[in-house]
């Protein structure tokens, strides 16, 4: 039974009016979709070879200049479209260059003249010849009239027969015959049959699953060593595949195998790469879709879509079926603006939790799905029975790092000088999808400068291009700009230098790289946890910039847009959130499930947010003034530095070193980057 499925599986959606193999293997099917095409092909292809004519139209002019030259073999009138074919001699199409264009066409006829009255152009054809013989006799008077006459006579026959049978053929089979095609494969359609030589592509099979199926014939080369990092993820789903491959090991003891499988977390963790190893690993059939398959402009298609693939995964069991970016139909019901009962996207979702956990059974297939917007799906959706666990893939940590970068570069040429283990050090808060891009950037780079080796530079440069962008070498800046974006970014390097939890500096530069005009570039420290100094220091340095344009040119400029932008979110994040202000209190107003997404009103009174509103001021304004000292304290010093900048436009830790001097307090034991390194910047930049 499961054998024939797979059988009848396979062939769907592939046209079989080609004729497939036999029931055994053997000799082609015969089929009868084919021969109807092939018949309507040729009838087709007769009437438009056979009803056009190949010959050419001439003028009266033209043909009797023919006439004169005595190139006229014959002509043939024919009555259904009142033409005059004219076929000229063997002897002058070989003879005349006029007629080389007309070589191929030996039989004729070559040419053919449009006449409206029959008997018109035999009059005027006679005195055309009349004319021509009394030029001659002009010329000698020894010729004869009748003779010369005779040399311009040519036969004229008529063709009075019409094509009935071909008429016929044309205006009434053929038109039947169409017909009859359409109506025959707009039934196999509908009937679910594999002869429309459409395949699954017409109207009829639109409610039909999308669903791309892999298995272990279909090439799948993705398996768990191809995916670094990860290791707490692919134990949860090592174990769901070890359940399809060994059930009997867990059901003796009485368990259930999983129904349900979510991957949350940021985009480019490796969600989609997971699940393309668990159809590498697991050996069973693995159907994959994306949510975005299930919408259509159509009503109901969405659902018909879904229980067609749940019918075909029950067929294929045990078996996985893997939904990419599931919030696509699984936000949560009423929540949109325009919400009503006949929402297509609701009555997807419906049916989907319908398939998932219904009374029907689905034994053997196990769902699996990612998102990263798990806070917007619908608790149906995620309630035990349905998808009984929820993965948390995360950014991967440093020992991740290192791994994914090993994967990355398996295929690379690297230079001597690659240190995979300073690469992932200098790389916090990357993604897989992002280290995947710096491999393949630092390799563009490297082949633009015709190397044969990947060096350190090129990585290096390669996480400038895609953390800060471009550079924009060519930008036209006075140097009066220049000069407050040089004091700009030097205020963000002497400020987060001179505080404790500032993030480490690696490198300044003002050099304009993608909408920033300069850049202040730190190693975040990589942590879990973050208390209200560590906040405050880092919302001191973010204010830095701003700070050294007052303290030296007694005035400010936009160049802080992206500055303020932050600090003001990190401000109201303290307070409203994380409830770290001692007048608001122990008090936060997040919603983690989503629940208030279109909600109209605060969840707080009018006077407590003129409190929050005041106490954010205050906290920024504290930090501001904060900088200011700073910033004072080490007037000298911060000129020195913006000068160095105005110089080289780009400078590391060291020169910083030289100037600062060390960092007026005791450092944790870290790896910080070395002076030739470029990396994750905190986004200090200006903006014009």
């Amino acid at each position: 039974m499961n054998e024939n499925n797979q059988n009848n599986s396979k062939g769907r959606g592939k046209p079989d009016f080609f004729g497939g193999k036999g029931a055994n293997g053997g000799k082609p099917k015969f089929s009868w979709s084919f021969f109807y095409i092939v018949v309507t092909l040729v009838l087709v292809g007769v009437y438009f070879f056979t009803s056009g004519d190949t010959a050419r139209e001439v003028n009266d002019m033209e043909f009797y200049q023919m006439v004169k030259n005595q190139d006229v073999e014959h002509v043939e009138f024919v009555k259904k479209n009142s033409h005059v074919n004219i076929f000229l001699k063997k002897q002058a199409l070989e003879q005349n260059p006029a007629y080389e264009s007309e070589k191929g066409n030996p039989v004729g006829p070559q040419y053919y003249l449009v006449v409206t009255d029959l008997q018109v152009y035999n009059e005027n054809l006679r005195d055309v010849k009349n004319q021509y013989v009394q030029e001659r006799l002009a010329e000698d008077s020894t010729l004869v009239a009748n003779e010369i006459a005779k040399e311009y006579d040519f036969p004229m026959k008529q063709d009075n027969s019409q094509s009935w049978g071909f008429e016929i053929i044309i205006w009434f089979v053929l038109p039947f015959l169409m017909i009859f095609l359409l109506y025959y494969f707009s039934m196999r359609s509908m009937r679910g049959g594999g002869g429309s030589p459409f395949g699954g592509s017409n109207i009829f099979n639109i409610g039909k699953s999308r669903a791309q199926e892999f298995d272990e014939k279909s090439g799948q080369v993705v398996t768990f060593k191809d995916v670094a990092g990860l290791e707490g993820a692919k134990f949860e789903i090592e174990e769901v595949v070890d359940f399809l491959k060994n059930p009997q090991k867990y059901t003796v003891l009485g368990g259930k195998i999983p129904k349900g499988v979510l991957l949350v977390g940021p985009p480019g963790t490796g969600k989609t790469l997971l699940a393309k190893a668990v159809a590498g690993e697991a050996k069973v059939p693995f159907f994959s879709m994306s949510g975005s398959d299930f919408v259509e402009m159509f009503v109901g298609v969405g659902a018909s879509r879904v229980r067609d693939l749940f019918r075909t995964a029950k067929e294929k069991a045990p078996c996985i079926i893997f939904i990419d970016e599931i919030d696509a139909i699984g936000r949560a019901r009423g929540k949109g603006a325009f919400s009503n009962a006949n929402d297509e996207r609701e009555s997807t979702l419906n049916q989907l939790l319908t398939e998932m956990d219904g009374f029907g059974t689905n034994a053997g297939v196990i769902i699996m799905a990612a998102t990263n917007r798990a806070d917007i799906l619908d608790r149906a959706l995620l309630r035990a029975g349905r998808f009984d666990r929820q993965i948390q893939v995360e950014l991967p940590n440093l020992n991740e790092r290192r791994g994914i970068f090993g994967v990355h570069v398996r295929n690379l040429k690297l230079g001597p000088d690659v240190d995979l283990d300073f690469f992932a050090k200098q790389t916090p808060g990357f993604s897989g999808a992002d280290i995947a891009n710096v491999c393949n950037e630092a390799a563009l780079i490297a082949a633009r400068q015709n190397k044969r080796q990947i060096e350190k530079v090129d990585f290096l440069s390669a996480v400038d291009r895609i953390v800060g962008g471009l550079e924009r070498r060519g930008s036209v800046i006075t140097p009066e700009e220049k000069r407050t974006i040089a004091y700009h970014e030097s205020g963000h390097a002497c400020v987060s230098w001179m505080l404790r939890y500032a993030s480490p500096l690696v490198k300044v530069t003002i050099v304009p790289r993608g909408k920033a005009l300069g850049a202040a570039w730190y190693l975040p420290e990589e942590r879990q946890l973050t208390s209200y100094d560590q906040m405050v220091d880092e919302m001191t340095a973010t204010l830095g910039g701003r700070a050294a344009e007052e303290v030296f040119f007694g005035r400010i400029t936009t160049g802080a847009l992206n500055d303020l932008e932050r600090v003001s979110k990190q401000a109201y994040a303290m307070i409203v959130y994380y409830g770290l202000d001692e007048k608001i209190g122990n008090v936060s107003y997040y919603d983690s499930t989503g629940q208030q997404e279109y909600s109209m009103t605060k969840p707080y009174s009018e006077k407590t947010a003129q409190e929050i509103d005041e106490r954010v001021h205050l906290l920024i304004e504290g930090a501001y003034q904060r900088a200011k000292k700073i910033l004072t304290d080490n007037y000298d010093k911060v000129e020195r530095l913006a000068k160095l900048l105005l110089e080289r436009e780009v400078i590391f830790t060291e020169d910083v070193r030289d100037i600062l001097g060390e960092r007026p307090f005791p450092t944790e034991e870290r790896e910080s980057a070395p002076a030739d390194t470029a990396q994750q910047p905190n986004d200090e930049s200006q903006v014009n």
